[in-house]
């Protein structure tokens, strides 16, 4: 497999490759030359023989939690939902080798440019008007994550802890007083440019792993802080929100749960420090941001 020597969704290069190729045998697919696309959180890894993309669960995920995202998928693909397709294969979804749970999802050429904001308004004001389905998705809770991921940090200073600590004490009472708009319903957890694809001239959404039920307001408020964080600019989102149908900016408590939603960013990243040692730099960074108050601090990708 191609690879950098950076571990990939908690495994090294040599673990990865073995879990490949013993999925790759137990579905009847041709592994070799394979090429790592990302592996911050899961591995995915796409087959050059294959029109196929495997994803292997990052090491230590339940394999409740996939089995849960696969059943979803199936549920959005009965309804006709621009989602990323699983794969047909000849072996029940997931496959659990040597304890990882291992999906496979059909490949859809991607053109060099990535999936802008816009295009994600459509899927996912449709996805904001599904009933949701009986499977036991979770309540969406960013203040929960955020103090889950704090207890697993290891490798920053006790004055970084400790200051991380305190904003989620903050935002948690100021979360108190925000008003939604909307009410509770299927929500992406995590829509972003880098979790859609193109597809036939359109976009389709990916990485089902944080579905779950919660207030709309949430998923756009990770796309505007995507599209505000990472380089895409103020008019960037204004075409999604006007694509939309609303801007989260208007909502009375925007600013609570951007930072609320930033906070879990940065805990999520410095959590998977220790499986990602270069990334590091980056996590504190954005903790220094933070302490200055500055919104507009552009962030590197992880």
């Amino acid at each position: 497999m191609t690879a950098s020597d950076r571990i990939a969704g908690g495994y090294s290069e040599s673990e990865l490759q073995y879990l490949l190729e013993g999925a790759g045998a137990a579905a009847g697919l041709d592994c070799r030359d394979a090429d790592l696309l990302r592996g911050h959180t899961n591995a995915v890894v796409r087959l050059r023989h294959e029109p196929v993309v495997v994803k292997i669960a990052r090491r230590g995920t339940p394999h409740q939690e996939v089995e849960r995202t696969v059943r979803f998928v199936r549920w959005l693909m009965e309804k006709g939902f621009p989602t990323a397709p699983l794969h047909p294969v000849a072996v029940e979804q997931p496959l659990v080798v040597d304890g990882a749970a291992v999906t496979f999802w059909t490949y859809l050429p991607q053109p060099a440019e990535p999936v802008a904001a816009v295009q994600l308004a459509r899927p996912l004001a449709a996805l904001h008007t599904l009933p949701v389905p009986d499977l036991g998705l979770p309540q969406h809770d960013n203040v929960t994550a955020i103090r889950r991921s704090l207890t697993s940090i290891a490798t920053l200073p006790p004055e970084d802890l400790v200051f991380l600590s305190e904003q989620a004490d903050i935002l948690e009472k100021e979360l108190k007083d925000v008003t939604f708009g909307r009410p509770m319903g299927l929500i992406q957890g995590d829509p972003q440019h880098r979790n859609a694809l193109h597809a036939g001239g359109d976009a389709v959404l990916c990485d089902w792993d944080t579905i779950a039920i919660g207030h709309p307001e949430w998923d756009c408020v990770t796309v505007e802080v995507h599209c505000r964080r990472f380089g895409y600019g103020v008019d960037h989102y204004t075409r999604f929100a006007e694509a939309y149908g609303s801007d989260v900016r208007s909502l009375r408590g925007y600013d609570t749960l951007a930072r609320i939603r930033e906070l879990r960013m940065v805990t999520t990243n410095a959590r998977k420090v220790r499986h990602a040692p270069w990334t590091l730099e980056e996590v504190q960074r954005r903790i220094e941001g933070m302490r200055q108050g500055d919104a507009e601090l552009p962030w590197s990708i992880l």
